[in-house]
């Protein structure tokens, strides 16, 4: 056999499907690299067309199935790292593909067609699922996640919890480090999570529990409970040292100490975005946490009793009851309708004196509220806010913040008493801090670049995704939504034993470790061979949209219904809020959950909120 400079490979495999992660990837054709034999884990490893590194002829690309370790392509720091088996020096001459191709006996009697030569290399394009293929995959998925919470229930295997099992580290517990956390197998894995809150919070229903409609251990779970299998660390990650596989971590009481990983899960969202705006950090309340609701509900009342004392001015006494909300947005558009209600519904029997100098502002630097939703929505949302005596200021831009006032860009001051910021996500210092310590991440900004498998971009260990994380491919809105699948799907690719190394994901035999090498790669040689034809690649992840939704006072919400790329229709008023209700009931993380908010609707319907001060 000849040596080539350029060698490209042609795969055809078929494979049936697997639970929402398998794909066929039929006919892909590898890019050869500069020099260097053609093939690499994109087509698991294989090296068939028109020779193989070693010199011998490649027997029908069709049929067979070469790996050969030394032309084997892998992620390592983001690049493509090639593994020539021959110096590119070593050769003079260079012949077309076409001359090079040798046809098995078997072949030489078929009708030539275009796959007889190779083809020109392409670029991997996954073929996007329709929605019923999408709702049949995650209806295999809830299968097997369900066999596996079966299993982890009643027949748990307590000799592993010693044992050694590679361990991945899941940083924060919020919707996708939960949802991660709920579908990892822990008999395979030894699972820690770093956190420095031990609980899930369901956020959608975090303007609720500032409002007193719900409390707040209604929507919270602990991390424990999601899991028992997994370990929990009350800590703060402050560093990621991807290439020793280290984070590094500080307790509440400053004790700081490192822990190593076999993979690692950036789950840690983001923080509220002040824009630089000065004194935001200092006067304003934000919504985050169930921290910066306690606050908030607090501070509510504590402005009706300052007002209630004798003495002050009417002046001073109107700017005391005066809330103003700062960003238009799902957030801060369900936070000034659940304040409204508050005031409606509870405040006016207890304060009838003050209520009529209450006002509520809800400030938004666009055009419009809502600008996730149609225009039809948000016109609704619009006129059913100002109905309930709310003041919609829209293109108000805020420039600074005082203890008493709020400056805008067109000149206006807004005298307040309370402020809340709801206006955008920031960037966490330790994302920061991740991205600049990669050089592939330089095209990012304020998020974590990820790849289609949801990889950070430029390691080969490491997971991203939610709100601290975008894909540069198929950017995604930054939802609860959208990350709770997100942290299913990384929990499935380790489940199902993914070669997380490889630049298209391959899913190996159960048996094999999926933190492969190039170096254990060649041990492992013989076994790949013995799968020919039955190589199967990971799907991409793809996102299920099935709507948004938001209360805007009154009993009365929007909702936009969608069902994957197709938009089902538009709802508002209160059938809207009987969805909306529903919705949030049913997404609640456990039983527990479900009957304790449901628990308090009623409790609030029947006797009111509470009013008292904790």
């Amino acid at each position: 056999g000849r040596r080539l400079r350029t060698v490209t490979a042609v795969v055809t495999v078929a494979v049936a499907m697997d639970g929402g992660v398998g794909m066929v990837l039929p006919g892909y054709v590898a890019p050869a690299g500069p020099g260097g034999a053609g093939g690499s884990w994109l087509t698991g490893g294989k090296s068939a067309g028109a020779g193989s590194a070693t010199g011998r002829p490649a027997r029908c690309a069709k049929r067979a199935v070469r790996f050969d370790s030394r032309s084997v392509g892998f992620r390592r720091g983001g690049a493509r790292v090639r593994m020539a088996a021959e110096d590119e020096k070593k050769t003079g001459m260079v012949e077309t593909a076409e001359k090079a191709v040798k046809v098995a006996p078997a072949e030489k009697k078929t009708k030539e067609t275009k796959r007889d030569a190779v083809p020109v290399p392409l670029e991997f394009k996954p073929k996007r699922e329709s929605f019923p293929e999408l709702v049949l995959s995650r209806t295999a998925d809830t299968i097997d996640d369900i066999k596996l919470h079966f299993v982890r229930k009643y027949f748990p295997d307590k000799s592993i919890q010693g044992s050694n099992r590679p361990r991945v580290i899941v940083l924060g517990c919020g919707w996708g480090g939960h949802a991660l956390v709920k579908t990892i197998d822990t008999q395979k894995y030894q699972v820690v999570v770093v956190s420095p809150r031990n609980y899930f919070l369901f956020t959608p229903m975090l303007a609720s529990s500032a409002a007193g409609t719900v409390e707040f251990r209604s929507i919270c779970e602990p991390i424990r409970a999601s899991n028992p299998y997994i370990e929990y660390i009350e800590a703060t990650c402050t560093g990621i040292d991807h290439m020793k596989r280290e984070i590094q971590c500080v307790s509440p009481t400053g004790t700081e100490f490192a822990i190593d990983y076999a993979h690692l899960v950036v789950a840690v969202g983001a923080s509220t975005n002040t824009f630089g705006t000065p004194g935001v950090a200092r006067y304003c309340h934000f919504l985050k946490d169930v921290d910066d609701a306690r606050r908030l509900r607090r501070s509510i009342i504590d402005q009706f009793e300052r007002a209630n004392t004798p003495g002050i001015s009417e002046e001073e006494r109107i700017r005391l009851l005066t809330f103003v909300i700062v960003g238009g947005g799902p957030t801060g558009t369900e936070f000034a309708a659940e304040l409204s209600d508050f005031l409606n519904d509870d405040l006016k029997k207890y304060y009838p004196r003050l209520i009529t100098k209450v006002t509520v502002k809800l400030l938004n630097s666009g055009q419009s509220l809502l600008g996730q939703f149609d225009a039809a929505l948000r016109e609704d949302a619009m006129k059913n806010l100002q109905r309930n005596k709310i003041d919609v200021v829209l293109n108000a831009r805020v420039i600074e913040v005082s203890e008493t006032s709020i400056k805008l860009k067109s000149g206006d001051e807004l005298p307040y008493g309370l402020a809340v910021w709801a206006a955008g996500n920031g960037t966490r210092s330790l994302v920061r801090a991740l991205i600049d310590s990669i050089p592939e991440q330089s095209g990012a900004k304020n998020q974590v670049l990820i790849d289609r498998w949801l990889r950070v971009k430029g390691t080969t260990s490491v997971f991203a995704f939610g709100d601290c994380a975008v894909s540069d491919v198929d950017p995604l809105p930054a939802t609860g939504q959208v990350a709770a699948q997100q942290g299913s799907y990384v929990a499935r690719l380790l489940n199902r034993n993914v070669c997380l190394a490889c630049e298209i994901p391959v899913l190996l035999p159960k048996k094999m470790s999926n933190d492969l090498t190039p170096e254990q790669f060649a041990d492992m040689q013989s076994e790949l061979s013995g799968k020919r034809n039955k190589i199967k690649f990971a799907k991409p992840f793809q996102f299920l949209s099935l709507g948004i939704m938001a209360y805007v006072g009154g009993k009365k919400a929007v909702a936009d219904v969608d069902a994957g790329d197709f938009q089902v229709g538009n709802v508002s008023g209160r059938l809207a809020f009987f969805l909306w209700r529903s919705v949030y009931l049913t997404k609640q993380v456990s039983t527990r959950n479900r009957i304790l908010v449901l628990q308090d609707w009623i409790k609030t319907r029947l006797f009111g909120r509470d009013i008292s001060q904790f």
